[in-house]
């Protein structure tokens, strides 16, 4: 059964028929092509009889008796029609229960005559007959909308009052103002006088007027959210959260989420939707931007349904309207003058500036969670993934989780995306969840812009791949120990809050080319399960004045969400004796060092400095690092290691190998003995299909004279 708002708007369309009615017999077409109620239609004119026979169609015409109206009679069905509407509308607001259409009115300030313009543009959106009648009535069937000069005609008469009216169809009135009415293009390309310009409604309006169902403006529909019955998951929020929401209902303001975790500011503004029993209504202003809707448009559009549907208004993606650290006031004047409760979500914290309010602003702070919400959500997510199936959850401990969450700073929504693609490995090897996957997952879903910046190097390397005295091993793995126990000491021994100023880990591994550097750094990326990123900091390096910074800002700001490790090699290109300042350059050059150092620090994952000069670097700079591991050149004992570690066991070899010659006679590091070990197998390959000591003393001459070093032919001898 129709509600209300639907009678109120058929009889609202009876008084259009009327109106219609009258305005046929004033014009008075007498031109015909074929008679009758059954004629076809010609495609550009339409006979009077026609016009009539349209208007008796059933919708709005009701029990008028059009078809015997003329012109003396409409003081009887016109005033009868008003009254029954009055009626309806009083009824209505009596009971408590306002029309849609009349809320429309009182909320975008309509007069009666500017509600009349919208109805007749509304018209050929309930019934198409109307679109033919207009096309009649401006003498071209294919004019299917209303022109101003059509709109007058229907409700004014003649004289310096019809041009008093013509300010209800201005852009800076309601009608166009709230985008309730837009002007239509001309086929064509022509621009057609202003008043004989077809207008036409926002066709979601139609949808919300007849029915009560809301639908988006057709330019926002991918930018507007409608949640008639927001259910929120309060178990996102972090400790508090939830009070101090429930304490800002049904206080007047405007709430402010700034933050990086969006995922939760969604969830903060179903909860006060649902606190408050209304809708959410959510824009997404990054979306409306992507598809060239200004912002100030798409913001009176959210606002406009929002007063219409009751909904609270949230903004998302609001970022994208500061200018300076500041929202344009033109915005935040719109935004300060709506009467209601409403959200402004971004990641940036702001100020208004320049524009005269009264009403307050509430601030909440939505940061990455914490290493224990971290932890917290992930058992959530992974026993909400697993629908309560133990053997899923279980073969994931808690200090697999507790290491994930302290390893790897994420959003709630990433730490969602984690447990989800883990979910996805698990399945396609058919078994429950494992460590493995949730690293895996962890790795995937860190920023992985960072690529474009940084070259990534696949973690390959084992603790028993890297050979370096027994004190440097231990001072590498006191390195992962420290990553891993940043939470405990940090957060809940306190040493963050005055000790430390970031949970950032930096390191300088110093020493000669090929001692084991990158080798390390792979180690420590595979052993904590993070990325690793190798950035070339001589491609850094500009002689231009600020642009060195520029370069290290982009690396830094694209690695704040990614987890890596990031390994700077070639630091001497950056890295000097800090000395007296004699000009400009010794002062930027001093800048550059420092303000690399400022990045590290505040970084909050691994950042590691290769340099092959130790005494380039003075003892303030080494007392701003955490860690400074020296890498040696290899003795005899060690080079005999790492012939032994890095030449593969399944590569054939000759029964008279002899690794400890190799060791002993020629003074390289690991990286040498690598690039010999390759060159010989190459040369093995084609060559007898065994490494023999030729093809190993053949490889060395060639890393010799490669390395600018004299090659002694007794050197190459047994």
């Amino acid at each position: 059964m129709p509600d209300a708002s639907f009678q109120h708007l058929q009889l609202e369309m009876s008084r259009l028929d009327i109106l219609l009615h009258r305005q046929i017999q004033r014009q008075g077409r007498q031109a015909a092509v074929g008679e009758g109620d059954g004629a076809v239609l010609n495609l550009y004119h339409l006979s009077e009889t026609q016009a009539y026979a349209l208007l008796q169609r059933p919708f709005g015409a009701g029990d008028y008796a059009l078809d015997e109206a003329i012109e003396g009679h409409y003081t009887d069905a016109l005033p009868q029609v008003e009254r029954d509407i009055a009626t309806l509308v009083n009824r209505a607001e009596a009971a408590g229960k306002p029309l849609r259409l009349v809320a429309l009115a009182r909320l975008m300030g309509l007069d009666r005559f500017a509600l009349d313009v919208f109805l007749i543009c509304l018209a050929p959106l309930l019934d198409t007959r109307y679109a033919k009648i207009y096309g009649f009535l401006q003498d071209d069937l294919t004019r299917k909308r209303p022109s101003p000069q059509l709109i007058l005609d229907l409700l004014a008469g003649p004289g310096p009052e019809r041009l008093a009216l013509l300010s209800h169809f201005a852009d800076d009135a309601p009608l166009l103002r709230h985008h309730l009415l837009e002007r239509l293009p001309e086929a064509g390309g022509e621009r057609p006088f202003p008043i004989n310009q077809q207008l036409a409604p926002d066709d979601g309006l139609a949808s919300w007027l007849l029915l009560g169902q809301y639908r988006p403006h057709a330019l926002l529909k991918t930018c507007l959210t409608y949640q008639p019955a927001p259910q929120p998951d309060p178990t996102l929020l972090p400790p508090g959260m939830v009070e101090k929401l429930a304490n800002g209902v049904g206080q007047d303001g405007v709430w402010v989420f700034h933050g990086t975790d969006i995922l939760v500011q969604q969830q903060a503004a179903a909860l006060l939707a649902q606190s408050l029993g209304q809708p959410l209504l959510t824009l997404n202003l990054d979306t409306a931007a992507q598809v060239g809707q200004p912002a100030a448009d798409a913001l009176r559009l959210l606002l406009r349904d929002a007063q219409l549907t009751g909904a609270l208004p949230t903004i998302t993606g609001w970022d994208s309207c500061l200018l300076e650290d500041a929202p344009p006031p033109a915005l935040l004047t719109m935004l300060f003058n709506y009467p209601g409760l409403l959200i402004i979500a971004g990641e940036k914290l702001w100020r208004p500036r320049d524009v005269a309010r009264q009403r307050r602003l509430r601030w909440l702070a939505f940061p990455t969670p914490d290493t224990p919400q971290r932890e917290r959500l992930l058992t959530h997510f992974l026993t909400e993934k697993t629908a309560g199936a133990e053997p899923d959850k279980a073969a994931v401990d808690n200090s697999t989780l507790t290491a994930l969450a302290g390893q790897f700073i994420l959003t709630t929504a990433q730490l969602r995306d984690v447990v989800s693609s883990a979910h996805d490995l698990a399945g396609q090897n058919g078994r429950a969840i494992i460590p493995p996957d949730l690293f895996a997952a962890a790795r995937a879903h860190s920023n992985p812009r960072l690529e474009s910046l940084a070259r990534k190097i696949t973690p390959r390397y084992t603790w028993d791949d890297l050979i370096l005295p027994d004190d440097q091993i231990q001072f590498l793995r006191e390195m992962v120990d420290t990553v891993r126990s940043r939470p405990l000491v940090l957060q809940t021994w306190g040493v963050g809050k005055k000790l430390a100023s970031s949970a950032g880990v930096t390191s300088l591994f110093y020493g000669p080319p090929g001692t084991g550097k990158t080798l390390a750094a792979q180690i420590l990326a595979g052993e904590l399960g993070l990325d690793l990123y190798k950035i070339d900091l001589s491609s850094m390096v500009s002689k231009y004045i600020g642009e060195t910074e520029k370069n290290l800002e982009r690396i830094f700001s694209e690695a704040e969400s990614s987890n890596a490790i990031l390994f700077f090699d070639e630091a001497d290109a950056i890295f000097g004796k800090r000395s007296e300042v004699r000009d400009a350059h010794d002062r930027y050059a001093n800048i550059e060092i420092s303000y690399l150092l400022q990045r590290m620090e505040a970084y909050d994952g691994v950042t590691i400095l290769a340099t092959n000069l130790r005494a380039n670097l003075d003892e303030a700079f080494m007392r701003r690092l955490q860690f400074g591991i020296d890498f040696p050149f290899p003795r005899t004992a060690d080079r005999l290691r790492i012939w032994q570690a890095l030449f593969p066991p399944e590569t054939p070899r000759a029964p008279d190998l002899d690794l400890e010659f190799m060791a002993e006679r020629f003074e390289i590091a690991g990286g040498n003995i690598r690039n010999i070990i390759v060159t010989a197998t190459f040369l093995a390959a084609n060559n007898g299909q065994m490494v023999t000591m030729a093809h190993l003393l053949h490889g060395a001459r060639r890393e010799m004279q490669k390395m600018g070093r004299l090659v002694n032919e007794r050197d190459l001898q047994r």
